[in-house]
């Protein structure tokens, strides 16, 4: 297949600060002289923070690492794991059509792409949301046929409840990653029939769709809040200059915040449990007291500029208190912790 650039290009690329910081760590990696052995993964964070390469991109990164441009362009060119044109704001559809998942139904698959999506591969659909190509294998055959879209790979798939996907991509929502029949990994369709010894102690969710459903993270691009990306390598400086990058431009894109009233301590009555919060786990919980909040009537009553504020100050969390809608489930606890309390005290006035 010819790869070009595509017509259209914008004037100008530029990273953002956190990516940046982070580019710049990842090109520390080699002696000197030998920069240019960076170069993929730094065109993979300029795609990343854009959606596509575009042609300022790939010469950007090109000075970055001082490579003459055609060989950017050549390696941007040779690995199609790289778009060359605009895909989807929301989604860019890999459908993978090699044997297995052909032979299972890849062409019904594709045929639903070209109804809901666009005619022809690396289209964009009308409304500017979804794009989508066929590849080569994925490497999930067991598991065929299957489609990735953003990081996650979706298997076992029909032609419903690929159209079911779409839809929900297009309606702001997060599908299930993984299996759609099921399938904890890649069982028999019949069912599992070896190494059933400690079967019953497995997870609802593999490993990797586990972590794709509690970060609510399938199609979310590199934007700045995620878990920074340091340079151990160079030490403690380094880590809080890429942390500082991070969290210069988290502030600059969420909007105003205030820092929402705080306890030096917990109450009498004792610390709350964060870890009944869905997405908060012993480190998460441990940071928010150290942030002064110990109970759920303080986020409970947070403001918009206060949850933002939180956000802001999340330490390798940033943008989890919204994403999870943390105010609306301490509410709710708040509420039952109540509720147990009253029915607590009415009990010991009865057994006395």
């Amino acid at each position: 297949m010819l790869r070009r650039l595509h017509p259209e290009q914008p004037a100008e690329f530029a990273f953002s600060a956190a990516n940046k910081a982070w580019a710049e760590a990842q090109v520390s990696k080699y002696p000197e002289g030998r920069q240019a052995s960076a170069i993929i993964p730094l065109l993979w964070r300029a795609q990343e923070q854009e959606g596509w390469l575009s042609r300022p991109a790939i010469e950007y990164v090109a000075d970055m690492l001082g490579m003459a441009y055609i060989r950017a362009l050549e390696v941007a060119s040779f690995y199609f794991m790289f778009q060359l044109q605009p895909v989807g704001q929301i989604a860019h559809i890999q459908v993978c059509g090699t044997t297995s998942c052909m032979i299972c139904g890849a062409e019904d698959l594709i045929a639903v792409c070209k109804e809901k999506i666009a005619a022809k591969p690396h289209e964009i659909s009308a409304d500017g949301a979804l794009s989508w190509e066929e590849v080569e294998c994925l490497g999930a055959c067991a598991n065929a046929p299957m489609a990735q879209i953003g990081k996650d790979y979706f298997e076992d798939l029909t032609a419903e409840r690929f159209g079911e996907i779409l839809d929900e991509l297009r309606a702001g929502q997060v599908p299930l990653a993984g299996s759609q029949t099921g399938r904890f990994s890649c069982e028999p369709k019949g069912g599992t029939t070896s190494l059933l010894e400690g079967r019953g102690d497995l997870e609802k969710h593999n490993g990797s769709v586990a972590l794709a459903a509690s970060l609510k993270d399938t199609v979310k691009r590199i934007d700045g809040t995620e878990v920074p990306l340091t340079a151990p390598w160079l030490g403690d400086a380094s880590k809080q200059q890429t942390k500082a990058a991070f969290k210069e431009q988290r502030e600059a894109s969420s909007g105003p915040s205030k820092k929402p009233a705080t306890l030096k301590a917990p109450l009498e009555r004792g610390a709350d449990d964060f870890k009944k919060i869905k997405g908060v786990g012993p480190k998460l919980e441990k940071l928010l007291n150290s942030l002064g909040f110990y109970h759920f009537e303080q986020l409970a009553g947070w403001s918009t500029e206060e949850l933002t504020w939180v956000d802001q100050n999340l330490d390798g969390f940033s943008g989890r208190a919204q994403r999870d809608n943390w105010i609306e489930q301490a509410k709710a606890l708040n509420i039952q912790s109540e509720t147990n309390s009253d029915l607590h005290a009415k009990n010991s006035t009865r057994s006395e």
